[in-house]
């Protein structure tokens, strides 16, 4: 087995297709074929299931295909650090951001990154935080925000900030009185809520805060994207509980938006910068780990970023 085979396993998968995967590596069909037979041989096992529809890794082929782009990923890193000058930091960062916190800390991290460090390419993946968990697992990504602390064991993880989680709706909405800067838990329950999934971090963190109470959330709708979240909360359709980030692009539609704190309850969201192990970070991505951190303050500071403290390092 050699690097030259795990590449174009990699993608063959990816590509889906033998014909499509041979055309982006510009090698012959009849050529791409043996490789995959000659690996398929070494490995003992079948990598792909074929059909008139193009293949599909079999189990053990997405095992290898996990395991392959991860050892691609350090290799190109690897080689990427072997050819920097002295003295530049230079590579490419992928860093793994939810939805919230890209809305409030995407632009200003790669600004910051953009002007101080321009031969750092920052390769930014937005997802739900149960997805990024996984691909940071899989090596996948080098940074990543996430929302617990027990991702990962072989994963390095420090805290980064707390949220506080608001009630959310439109501030012209007559769901609140105009007059009310904060609601209790139970009057929070009993407004029609859009909240994300049931597997949803966020969501389980306000069903625990409900269920302790004896609430029932009285949910309308479940959505997963923020963005149609945040629409259908402006079209009137109900409220959401959400940290103050996710109305920090509404802003920019020309919406206007009223964020309610809730009473009788902890309703906040901690976050934590999980990167890969010491020994696996490479210079740019252990840069940008303490760039994040540091823009992440900044906008604290400032007061950009409402309603979030920094929490308190975990201890050993």
């Amino acid at each position: 087995m050699d690097l030259r085979q795990l590449r174009y396993f990699a993608q063959i998968v990816e590509s889906g297709s033998l014909s499509k995967a041979s055309r982006q590596l510009f090698i012959a069909q009849p050529a791409l074929s043996q490789q995959v037979s000659k690996l398929e041989e070494e490995v003992g096992r079948p990598l792909l299931n074929r059909s008139s529809r193009g293949v599909a890794p079999t189990e053990n082929g997405l095992a290898l295909y996990h395991h392959a782009r991860f050892m691609l990923r350090q290799l190109d890193q690897a080689l990427s650090i072997a050819r920097q000058e002295s003295g530049a930091v230079q590579g490419m960062v992928s860093v793994g951001l939810p939805a919230t916190t890209v809305a409030a800390l995407g632009l200003p991290l790669v600004r910051r990154i953009r002007e101080r460090y321009p031969n750092v390419m920052l390769n930014v993946v937005e997802g739900m935080s149960g997805h990024l968990g996984q691909m940071m697992r899989l090596g996948q990504l080098d940074l990543a925000v996430l929302f617990a602390s027990d991702v990962a064991f072989d994963l390095s993880v420090e805290p980064l900030l707390e949220e506080e989680l608001f009630v959310i709706l439109p501030k012209a909405s007559p769901l609140v009185a105009p007059r009310r800067t904060s609601l209790t838990i139970e009057e929070a329950a009993a407004l029609p809520l859009i909240l994300p999934t049931g597997t949803h971090g966020l969501r389980r963190r306000i069903a625990a805060e409900f269920e302790q109470r004896h609430l029932s959330a009285r949910v309308v709708a479940e959505i997963d994207s923020l963005s149609l979240l945040m629409h259908c909360v402006y079209d009137g359709m109900g409220a959401t509980i959400k940290p103050m980030a996710a109305i920090f692009l509404e802003g920019e539609r020309g919406r206007e938006w009223r964020a309610l704190s809730v009473t009788g309850a902890r309703m906040r969201r901690p976050n934590y910068l999980y990167s890969l192990a010491r020994e696996r970070l490479s210079p740019a991505a252990a840069m940008v780990a303490a760039e994040l951190k540091d823009t992440a303050q900044a906008l604290i500071d400032s007061g950009a970023w409402r309603g979030v403290e920094p929490i308190e390092p975990i201890r050993a």
